[in-house]
């Protein structure tokens, strides 16, 4: 638990890594405890992007309903600091009706900024944004993720020279004030979240178990339409490889493929392999995680096993 205040209302944190179970662990919870659902996704998000996001679907959102979910086109942009803003009032709504808030997702910074608080960063400037998409356009991302090394070394290391998204922020932060995300960072401090938490992390005790979960849920999505999903996407709005919509896993291959920047015999095989990426760099957040029970995904009667824990928390 978090924090020792009794007067402060419980909610309770479901994290875990993509086809770990977290979805229907939390259903399993919802009809056991007067909770309700806020997804903690940042792919859940974006309206029309259902297969590739394993969005529940209509059928299982009347019974179970999920909040923060369709917020906004795949043509905008979502962050963190919109998240902490939309999952507290969430929150807040859950609480004020007798509730108890169950966060769920594997957006792992999302919960990070919500536990811990953001840094003060400076508002984007939309034409410095413009200029450096230019330059991107002119000299590519790599040559401004060179151009980043020289300025703030720490974030640059940290990024991939593609991540475009990260790259143009590093950049932006830097040219507006002359000083490093890490400065920014320094500065912060930590605002402790109003309520009492219990936090889970779902884990696999065996790896290949998730790899093999990992492959049947993306060829369930290529089977469900994935492929005509982008399509459809692509045809209703004005998309950008660059956007963050499109750089989610499973869409930023279909992209590729449609593209021509491959093949499309190795749409599985690619999709499958950024997804285990993915997975992995979940799985690092969760394992230095601090106050958070870990829970082998792979074992039976999960919700049972939790059920003191939650029972002893809305007691309090």
């Amino acid at each position: 638990m978090s924090t020792a205040d009794k007067a402060l209302p419980p909610a309770v944190m479901l994290l875990g890594p993509t086809a770990s179970g977290k979805t229907a662990l939390a259903m399993e919870l919802v009809d056991q405890f007067p909770m309700e659902i806020i997804s903690v996704d940042s792919a859940q998000v974006f309206i029309d992007m259902n297969v590739g996001t394993a969005k529940p679907d209509a059928a299982t959102l009347q019974c179970y309903p999920h909040r923060l979910i369709d917020l906004i086109t795949p043509e905008q942009r979502y962050s963190a600091a919109r998240f902490c803003s939309d999952a507290l009032a969430a929150m807040a709504d859950v609480t004020a009706r007798g509730r108890i808030p169950l966060l769920v997702g594997g957006t792992m910074l999302y919960f990070k900024a919500l536990r811990d608080g953001l840094a003060e960063l400076p508002e984007a400037d939309p034409e410095l944004r413009a200029e450096i998409d230019a330059e991107a356009a002119a000299r590519g991302w790599p040559a401004l993720h060179a151009e980043l090394a020289t300025h703030d070394p720490d974030t640059a290391a940290r990024l991939k020279p593609t991540d475009a998204q990260r790259i143009q922020r590093a950049l932006e932060v830097v040219r507006l004030t002359g000083k490093t995300l890490g400065h920014f960072f320094e500065q912060q401090q930590p605002v402790p979240l109003p309520y009492r938490t219990l936090s889970f992390g779902l884990v696999p005790n065996d790896r290949a178990w998730l790899h093999h979960r990992i492959e049947q849920r993306f060829d369930d999505m290529l089977a469900g339409g994935l492929v005509d999903e982008v399509h459809a996407l692509r045809a209703k709005y004005r998309l950008q490889a660059d956007l963050p919509s499109m750089r989610c896993v499973g869409y930023r291959q279909v992209w590729e493929m449609i593209e021509g920047q491959m093949p499309g015999a190795e749409l599985r095989d690619r999709g499958v392999f950024a997804t285990r990426q993915f997975a992995k760099r979940q799985l690092t957040w969760l394992n230095g995680w601090e106050q958070i029970s870990l829970l082998d995904c792979q074992k039976p009667g999960l919700a049972a096993t939790i059920r003191p824990l939650i029972e002893s928390l809305a007691a309090q």
